[in-house]
């Protein structure tokens, strides 16, 4: 299979087609290689219109929304980012090209060993993974211009709001185990956070303290 054709149908049917116009996110998902993140027998499916099954139950989020929450953070390339669920580690990858740092928190130490070796085979260095519960944020690292949550939280927790930048954007899916809606929320200042809804949206649920 040519992946690389692949990857440009992903990108020109499902990107490109349901109004994603961020070039910088648009060619980031043109390079990174989306089938190096999912298992070797699953690989024929990776550039699919769906998530796809990591092992620990938990998924490699659908293309489209990957390229949705990283074009809501509206980057301009010298952001420290705090990513909430490595996961496969390809959303995290997608960000290191677009971002100069990122931070990762994974709760499942395999799946977090996993996405590393990944990374490192790509050659990308500018991502620091941690395995911890994401809910709380990385306090000794905030604040962040950015914060990408990859599972369904109940509501908003104040640990992201607290260890968000001024000027700052927090996209994240907020509702029930089932459903949520992806939320985008930017700090104007000190105290006051402006609140928007993006879309109807369906992850694995955010396990931790502060959320499910």
């Amino acid at each position: 299979m040519d992946y690389s054709i692949a990857r440009r149908r992903m990108v020109e049917q499902q990107i490109k087609a349901r109004g994603i116009d961020d070039q910088r996110v648009i060619d980031a998902m043109l390079t990174i290689p989306r089938h190096l993140f999912v298992e070797a027998g699953l690989q024929s499916h990776a550039y699919g219109d769906a998530s796809l099954p990591i092992g620990e139950k938990q998924t490699i989020s659908q293309p489209y929304m990957v390229a949705a929450m990283t074009a809501a953070l509206e980057l301009q390339g010298d952001e420290r980012i705090l990513e909430i669920g490595t996961g496969s580690g390809y959303q995290t990858a997608i960000l290191s090209k677009l971002v100069k740092r990122v931070y990762s928190i994974e709760r499942i130490a395999v799946l977090a060993g996993r996405a590393r070796k990944i990374l490192d085979q790509l050659q990308l260095s500018n991502i620091n993974i941690k395995i911890g519960d994401g809910t709380v944020g990385w306090k000794d690292q905030a604040p962040f211009s950015g914060i990408l949550v990859a599972a369904g939280s109940p509501d908003v927790p104040q640990k992201y709001l607290d260890q968000l930048d001024i000027g700052g954007k927090l996209v994240l899916p907020v509702g029930d185990r089932e459903e949520q809606i992806l939320i985008r929320i930017i700090r104007k200042n000190e105290n006051h956070f402006e609140r928007q809804q993006l879309m109807g949206c369906r992850f694995v649920p955010l396990i931790g303290e502060q959320g499910w």
